[in-house]
C-alpha cells in the first residue's frame, strides 16, 4: 500500500495550519505532546485545539502559548490575540550579526510586537532535534526542513546557514510546528508527499528596516530555489510563511494538482485570520490508484540502475530526487514598437535587458504607420524585474511608451547534467514533463569554446555531447 498525502492550499500554509489538518484527521494531541516533550524545552509552551469556524466551515485550530506571552497577557483580558499578530520575526531585530545588520520580519500584522526571546542558531536546533531520539524518519525530515529554512535565509541575507540566528524559526513555537508536523505524518504513515500550487499574496509586513513585500525573501528564496508554481487569489495578505514553505519544499514530490489517489481521510487545519475564502489548508488522505502503480511496472534495467544508484542516499536528499510537473509561473512581457533606432542599439538594448533580468528578449519585423518598417521588441521578465526592464528601454531605445502585460507560462522541469567528451566537458539541460524526458541540449557556451580552443567546429561538439549523453543513459 503507498499512502499517500496531498496539501491543498487555497489560502497559504503554515505551520500550525499543517498540525491542525493533521489533528484533524485523526493524529492524537496526546503522542504530539508525548513526542514533543523529548525534545526538552516543554517549560516554554502550552499546546491546545479547538474547533473554530472559518467562513462558516468547521477546522481545527491549533496554537502554542508560550510562558513568555502567557506571563505577559492580562489575565483578564476580553479578546483573544490572533497568534498571527504576535507570531515573531526570522531574525530578531534587536539580535546583532557578524556582519553587523539587523534582521526581521513579522509574519502577521503589520504592526505585531516582537516578544519571544529565545534566539538559537540551526547548529543548535539540529542538536535539539537529535538529542530527542525521534522515530528515524521524523529526525531525518525535521533537521531536512530547519536545514533548507537556514540555506534560504542565509542566501537572502548572504551568510552561511550555519551562522543564521532564528528567531520565529529557532522560537519555540517554529520548532513545535516542524517537528510536530513531521511527527504527525509519521503516525500517519505517510510515504509520499504533495502539494498544491501556492498563493503569493500580496501587501508588506513590518521589517528592521522598514516594510518588506510580500511574498517574503526567505519565500521566494524557496520557491526560486524548488520550481513551485504559483498564483495570485487576489488575497492582500501574507499567505505563506517561511516555516510553512520550508516544509513543503523539503518534502513535495511534487507541486501542481493533486495525483490519481483514492481519498480515506481529509484533515482541515484553520488559519489564524478570517479572509474572502475559508482559511483553511485542506489535508488529503488516501492510497495512489493502483492503474498508475501497474504503468510503472517493468520499466527495465535502466530504472532498476538508477534505483541502484541511489541507494544510501539519505532521507533528506531523496526528497528532491522525484519528478517535478510541468510548472506554471507568472511572467510579466514589455513590449514596444521602434522605427527610427540603429540596429547596434537593438543590440546593446538586448545585452542590457538580460543584464536586467530578463528572462527573454527578442524582435520581430513589423510594418507601422505610413508603411515605415520596425521592429517590434519584447522582453519577458518575472514581475520583480518588471521596473529594471522598463527603464533599460526608456534609456536605450527611441520609444515614447511600452505596453506592459502579465501571463502565466508553463515550463517544463529542468535539469542540468555533464558529459564527458573527447574534447572536454559539457554540460547538458534535460527538460523532462513528469517523469518522460522530452528534450536535451548541450549548453551552446561550453560547445563554444570547446570548438574555439580545439579549432573544430560548434556542431562536431554538440554532436559528440549528445551522443555522450545518450550513451551514459
Amino acid at each position: 500500500m503507498n499512502k499517500i498525502a496531498y496539501f491543498d492550499c487555497p489560502t497559504g500554509i503554515a505551520g500550525d495550519m499543517c498540525i491542525g489538518a493533521l489533528i484533524h484527521a485523526g493524529v492524537p494531541l496526546e503522542y504530539l505532546i508525548e513526542k514533543l516533550n523529548l525534545l526538552g524545552i516543554s517549560t516554554e509552551y502550552q499546546l491546545r485545539t479547538e474547533l473554530v469556524h472559518r467562513n462558516t466551515q468547521q477546522a481545527t485550530k491549533f496554537y502554542v502559548d508560550l510562558a513568555a506571552d502567557l506571563s505577559l497577557k492580562p489575565k483578564n483580558s476580553a479578546t483573544e490575540l490572533d497568534p498571527s499578530e504576535t507570531e515573531s520575526p526570522t531574525f530578531d531585530a534587536r539580535h546583532h550579526h557578524h556582519h553587523r545588520e539587523e534582521h526581521s520580519h513579522s509574519h502577521g500584522e503589520p504592526d505585531a510586537e516582537i516578544s519571544h526571546s529565545h534566539h538559537r542558531n540551526l547548529p543548535e536546533i539540529e542538536q535539539i532535534i537529535v538529542s530527542a531520539k525521534l522515530p528515524p524518519r521524523v529526525e531525518a525530515w525535521s533537521l531536512a526542513v530547519f536545514g533548507k529554512l537556514a540555506e534560504a535565509e542565509g542566501a537572502v541575507h548572504g551568510i552561511p546557514a550555519s551562522e543564521v540566528h532564528f528567531h520565529e524559526v529557532g522560537a519555540t513555537d517554529a520548532i513545535i510546528d516542524i517537528v510536530g508536523t513531521c511527527l504527525g505524518l509519521d503516525w500517519l504513515d505517510i510515504q509520499e508527499f504533495y502539494f498544491s500550487a501556492m498563493p503569493t499574496g500580496s501587501g508588506t509586513v513590518k521589517a528592521a528596516h522598514g516594510r518588506l513585500a510580500v511574498p517574503t525573501p526567505a519565500v521566494m528564496r524557496l520557491w526560486e530555489t524548488h520550481r513551485v508554481p504559483v498564483y495570485s487569489n487576489g488575497i492582500d495578505r501574507e499567505l505563506c510563511t517561511p516555516t510553512g514553505t520550508a516544509i513543503a519544499c523539503t518534502l513535495a514530490s511534487a507541486f501542481g494538482p493533486p495525483p490519481p489517489m483514492q481519498i480515506q481521510a481529509i484533515g482541515l487545519g484553520a488559519g489564524s485570520r478570517n479572509l474572502a475564502i475559508p482559511n483553511i489548508l485542506r489535508l488529503w488522505i488516501g492510497e495512489k490508484e493502483e492503474g498508475r502503480g501497474k504503468k510503472e511496472e517493468g520499466r527495465g534495467k535502466r530504472e532498476e540502475g538508477r534505483g541502484k544508484r541511489e541507494e544510501g542516499i539519505g532521507e533528506k536528499e531523496i526528497f528532491n530526487q522525484f519528478p517535478m510537473p510541468n510548472a506554471i509561473e507568472t511572467i510579466t512581457v514589455l513590449e514596444t514598437q521602434i522605427d527610427d533606432l540603429s540596429p547596434q542599439a537593438i543590440g546593446y538594448v538586448f545585452d542590457a535587458l538580460f543584464a536586467a533580468g530578463a528572462l527573454d528578449v527578442f524582435t520581430a519585423p513589423i510594418v507601422m504607420k505610413k508603411s515605415r518598417l520596425g521592429v517590434l521588441l519584447t522582453a519577458i521578465c518575472h514581475p520583480e524585474f518588471e521596473d529594471a526592464c522598463e527603464a533599460v528601454i526608456f534609456r536605450e531605445t527611441t520609444t515614447l511608451g511600452i505596453r506592459i502585460s502579465t501571463q502565466q507560462r508553463t515550463i517544463l522541469h529542468r535539469e542540468i547534467q555533464t558529459v564527458q567528451t573527447e574534447y572536454g566537458e559539457v554540460k547538458i539541460k534535460v527538460a523532462k514533463s513528469g517523469e518522460t524526458i522530452v528534450n536535451v541540449q548541450p549548453e551552446y557556451e561550453d560547445c563554444a569554446e570547446i570548438a574555439r580552443i580545439k579549432n573544430i567546429s560548434w556542431r562536431e561538439v554538440h554532436r559528440l555531447a549528445l551522443q555522450s549523453w545518450y550513451d551514459r543513459t
